[in-house]
């Protein structure tokens, strides 16, 4: 049936051919017509190329040398289970000083004698206003005073309350541990204590970098510290939405559960539900408790802001809802530690006590917080009564001041289990990766909680004091790491428990807003790489615990994720003992052996080395040396021939011999750097470039060196003097033959830089060296195309005008002829196409404005073209915390949508001041102030500066890839009432497909634009790809329960109100505005 099918398509492209010729004399080329166009492209890339770029010769030179190096082999076991037990020592330091913090802290606060009468004016005070001289210290990126603590104190906490000054009153002392705890260990970096009181005191001392005028940076919100402070939870929130709240009161509401869940990390599992007669998931399709992540719990708020309030209030509906979810046995990954229901509501009657009786009595296994919320009247004692009967606390939140408080106390409660058990639950946890809040970058951090053990009358107290924490930056854990052994395409990774990566390549920080406080950097391992069946066996066996090694065939991403490559690589892992975490060695199979110079010859090294001396740049290429660290004393430079000159003047100064310097670095770059200037007097020296239509030749190697020549062609060279870090290097690695890329844009508009009038292609080749039968890959040499020149040489190439073949072949009324892409450009269309679908070159006049764009944006008629019949497959994948620009407001005015706007009349009215529509006013505001992001466009202040800046949002990444190489393809694209012929063919040795196609373009088909990034509709199903949960570990360890728990606290009838201060102050802010609007 397919030979039929193909039969009939070939049939109707003759006839479409037939009839073009019978109107035009004319003709599309024929199938062999076009083969041969290929076949002269590929043999002269293929020429040109091996007689110029030196590749072969560069083989040689390396045999010349063979004395001069040796071949070491990566074991791939002994280097992941050395760097491991690597890492595992520098932990067990860190965690020495976070034992040695948090048993002062509870011996100094258990020492401590309470001050009820202690004052704001006092030594407290003027220890939080000491004036401290800062150095900058790179080891920090801050600036840093070396003999104190600095303290940060949320804004919505009164700094001059008798609980805050004691507690800066006791955390002084612990100045001097985290100083003792330096100078044991000078590698430390930021110490910090978080206490349960909001305080953070942290060392050294640095200048707070508040994220925004008001600075809500809460220490009891952030990651390491709900890590710390309690066991992982399991959490329903039932939201009431019964007709009764309404207004402020629902209000109050979105913006609690929405601050719940920003007190839950990774470790916990959530769900969210409305109820009024019956309860539902606020997400439809979140049939389950699903993990807390950055992701889910956006969803989640998307879906708070839409709860409407109607109907009658049944309690039970709520709680059937949440112990089904906590307590039915289930394969769905979760927490399986702490089972909490937390319940926002106006108040109600209904005690629910015959639903506690069947779910949760007498063991109590889960436990149940209540929150009253809004101004009103009801009887709160149900409330109260469920919390106290189920283990929990009840809250009031009666006005937006209590918000942040009350709903992130519930940890107290929690952490009881924690502290009764003493020093069994004295363990030190690693957290996920994350931005450090003072600009250190990514990190991890260990943490210890800090118990009270202060007895209250004959027991013991069951509060934490807050958690401990020491920062260890990711940089710190790769030095311990073999990078440059593994070469360009191997390298080291490890993730957590939650499959979680906080090393990789791809790991990269999300750039943050300047307002933004840093969020979890949530990489799972299958999303850092192209995920695949032997990746998930991969990952399960790190989470558990597990060593084990597999070889395998995958896809991979290029370093800047336009490409998509298919490899063999083997993988080793094994657990870093004392930790969570697990250690992944990468290596391709090229990379079982690795060079290392032996250069023990002192005259030998210095001939070497005056091949980098600037006065050879003019003769034999300018040089670029990777900025690694060769030695102690050699500092990174501002621009890479400031860091050669430093390289050079240490070299004079010192012997690379010396202790300082790494004698494997160096001797393998001195090595280097004599054979490219072999290369380049032997072979470059001796080519006239613009015959070939070249602006520059080029190579680098796994030492670190990168030759240029001429040396003009410096000037333009961008890519990244690190051959390690450069997307050509490492991508031509991975494949045969010669690589083509061009400069990367985005849009037509995005004008590439012209180099004397043209625009640069660079074309690379591995040089793959055989030694003693071991295979290496040791160096990538390249040329620069002159595109214009090449586009010239391009169309006559795949034309008629110089071939013989077509000598006999004249146009006329009797005979037809075949068009060309030269003579007949108006009417045929050429391309050369990457393998990622990207413009090459083309035989259109305007062809230089779209080379290098996406294909799919050139002709999105011919790409789809070839996606639709398989020349291209498509990979895509799913960012989820992408920063995209906002979209434009379309807010008229600068107030409240649906909001009263009071008069001048009104605002000179004393009477109105009092009235509860000043309050409804000052309420709404203050809520824009504060919470403005978390309300739909009916919720939020239309402010000008909604439309500035980025906003997060959902964008669907794409790689396109070949997936065939070998075939060639005769297609006819049939829209209906149009036809278009194209041809399709692989080059040979190269990554280049040519195209062949009719001008007409079919714009009656129905075709998706095929994009390498498009943002995700907002109408789209959020939850598409949700689906299915991954593999994760939860903790070996859970204290939710302790038979010694005093539950009789258990929260009273108390609300936090705010002060008249603030409440007058706002009210004179909101006169101000409205007066200014």
């Amino acid at each position: 049936m397919a030979r039929w099918a193909h039969a009939c398509l070939l049939l109707m492209m003759g006839i479409f051919s037939g009839s073009w010729t019978a109107v035009d004399a004319l003709t599309f080329p024929q199938h062999y017509t076009i083969m041969h166009w290929a076949r002269r492209i590929e043999q002269e890339i293929d020429r040109v190329l091996q007689h110029i770029s030196g590749a072969q010769q560069l083989k040689g030179i390396y045999s010349e040398k063979r004395r001069q190096f040796s071949l070491v082999r990566n074991n791939p076991r002994e280097i992941v289970e050395k760097v491991a037990t690597d890492i595992e020592r520098l932990l067990a330091k860190k965690r020495k000083a976070l034992e040695k913090l948090a048993s002062e802290a509870e011996r100094l606060q258990k020492d401590h004698r309470w001050q009820d009468g202690i004052k704001d004016g006092e030594d407290i005070d003027s220890q939080m206003s000491l004036k401290l001289e800062f150095v900058y210290d790179p080891n920090f990126k801050n600036h840093v005073n070396y003999s104190h603590t600095a303290v940060q104190i949320p804004t919505d906490i009164y700094k001059g309350a008798p609980v805050i000054l004691n507690e800066l009153n006791w955390t002084q002392a612990l100045e001097r541990v985290f100083i003792e705890n330096s100078r044991d260990d000078p590698s430390l970096l930021w110490q910090a204590f978080g206490s349960a009181t909001g305080v953070t005191r942290y060392y050294p001392a640095a200048p707070w970098r508040a994220p925004d005028k008001i600075d809500l940076y809460d220490v009891r919100r952030r990651p390491w510290y709900i890590q710390g402070a309690s066991s992982p939870k399991d959490m329903v929130i039932l939201v009431d939405v019964s007709g009764s709240v309404s207004g402020l009161t629902l209000k109050l509401i979105k913006a609690s559960v929405m601050e719940m869940l920003d007190t839950l990390s990774d470790d916990d599992y959530v769900n969210v539900a409305r109820f009024n007669e019956k309860a539902e998931a606020v997400v439809p399709c979140f049939k389950h408790l699903v993990q807390a992540n950055v992701r889910n719990k956006k969803i989640f708020k998307e879906a708070v802001q839409q709860m409407q309030a109607k109907g009658t209030t049944d309690y039970k509906s709520g709680f059937h809802f949440a112990f089904n979810q906590l307590l039915n046995k289930t394969n769905v990954p979760r927490a399986n530690c702490n089972k909490i229901i937390m319940l926002f509501t106006d108040g109600g009657e209904d005690r629910a006590q015959d639903i506690f009786e069947q779910y949760n009595w007498p063991n109590k296994t889960v436990r149940v917080f209540t929150f009253s919320v809004g101004q009103h009247n009801y009887d709160v004692t149900p409330l109260q009564w469920i919390a106290c009967a189920n283990k929990g606390y009840y809250f009031e939140i009666r006005s937006i001041c209590a918000i942040r408080i009350n709903t992130q106390e519930y940890l107290d409660v929690l952490g009881r289990p924690m502290v009764l058990a003493g020093r069994s639950a004295k363990q030190v946890q690693w957290t996920n990766v994350y931005q450090d809040a003072l600009g250190l970058g990514l990190v991890v951090t260990g943490t210890m909680p800090v118990f009270n053990l202060t007895v209250d009358g004959n027991s013991q107290n069951q509060l934490i004091l807050g958690v401990m924490g020491v920062d260890v930056h990711l940089d710190e854990l790769k030095r311990l790491t073999p990078q440059y052994k593994l070469g360009a395409n191997g390298y080291i990774f490890a993730i957590d428990p939650n499959g979680y990566v906080l090393m990789h390549p791809n790991l990269q920080p999300r750039v943050l807003e300047e307002e933004d406080l840093p969020e979890p950097v949530t990489l799972d391992f299958l999303d850092a790489e192209v995920e695949d069946s032997s990746k998930q066996e991969i990952r399960r066996q790190m989470i558990d615990g597990r060593s084990g090694e597999m070889t395998i065939k995958t896809l991979i991403k290029s370093m800047d994720e336009r490409y998509i490559d298919e490899v063999t690589r083997m993988y080793s892992w094994t657990a870093i003992n004392d930790t969570d975490y697990s250690l992944g060695l990468v290596l391709p199979p090229y990379s079982e052996y690795y060079i290392q110079a032996d250069l023990s010859d002192v005259m030998l090294q210095l001939q070497y080395l005056q091949s980098l001396l600037p006065n050879s740049f003019e003769s034999a290429g300018h040089v670029f040396l990777a900025p690694r660290e060769y030695c102690k004393r050699l500092q990174m430079a501002e621009n890479n021939t400031q860091f050669l000159a430093d390289f050079l003047s240490l070299m004079v100064e010192i012997s690379p011999e010396s202790e300082d310097c790494d004698q494997g670095l160096i001797h393998n770059l001195i090595l280097d750097s004599g054979i490219l200037w072999n290369l380049a007097t032997r072979v470059w020296q001796n080519k006239d470039l613009n015959t070939y239509g070249f602006l520059a030749l080029f190579a680098s190697t796994n030492g670190g060196v990168t030759r240029v020549y001429p040396n003009i062609a410096a000037e333009s060279w961008d890519e990244d003097p690190e051959p390690l870090n450069s997307n050509f290097y490492r991508r031509t690695l991975d494949n045969k033959g010669y690589i083509f890329r061009t400069p990367t844009r985005t849009s037509m508009d995005d004008l590439l830089i012209s180099e004397n009038g043209t625009l640069g292609i660079l074309v690379t080749t591995a040089v793959e060296v055989v030694i003693a039968g071991k295979t290496m890959k040791p160096a990538v040499v390249g040329v620069k195309l002159d595109l214009e020149a090449w586009v010239d040489k391009f169309k006559i190439l795949a034309s008629n005008v110089s071939d013989s073949r077509q000598a006999a072949h004249k146009c006329g009324p009797s005979r037809s002829c075949e068009m060309d892409c030269e003579v007949n450009s108006d009417d045929l269309l050429c391309y050369l196409i990457d393998d990622g679908g990207f413009l090459v070159m083309s035989n259109q006049r305007d062809h230089w404005k779209k080379v290098g764009l996406f294909f799919g944006e050139v002709d999105p008629y011919l790409m789809f073209a070839l996606y639709n019949n398989s020349i291209y497959a498509r990979h895509q994948t799913f960012q989820y915390q992408s920063a995209c620009e906002p979209m434009a407001s379309s807010h008229t005015g600068a107030a409240h949508r649906g909001f009263y706007v009071p008069s001048i009349a009104d605002f000179l009215s004393l009477a109105w001041w009092t009235s509860a529509a000043a309050w409804s006013v000052l309420q709404q505001f203050l809520y824009g102030l504060i919470y403005s992001s978390w309300f739909t466009s009916e919720d939020v202040w239309a402010e000008s500066s909604d439309t500035k800046g980025s906003s997060s949002c959902v964008t669907v990444h794409s790689q396109f890839y070949f997936t065939n190489t070998t075939n060639s393809f005769n297609v006819l694209q049939d829209c209906g009432n149009c036809s278009r012929l194209f041809h399709a063919k692989r080059i040979e040795n190269t990554n280049l497909l040519f195209v062949v196609a009719e001008t007409l373009p079919c714009s009656s088909c129905e075709i998706e634009k095929l994009l390498p990034v498009r943002t995700k509709s907002q109408e789209e199903n959020p939850c598409e790809v949700l689906n299915s949960a991954r593999y994760r570990k939860g903790p070996d360890k859970c204290f939710d329960y302790n038979s010694e728990e005093n539950t009789s606290e258990c929260g009273s009838a108390h609300s936090l109100h705010c002060p008249m201060g603030v409440l007058l102050w706002i009210q004179l802010l909101s006169l101000y505005l409205i007066l200014q609007s």
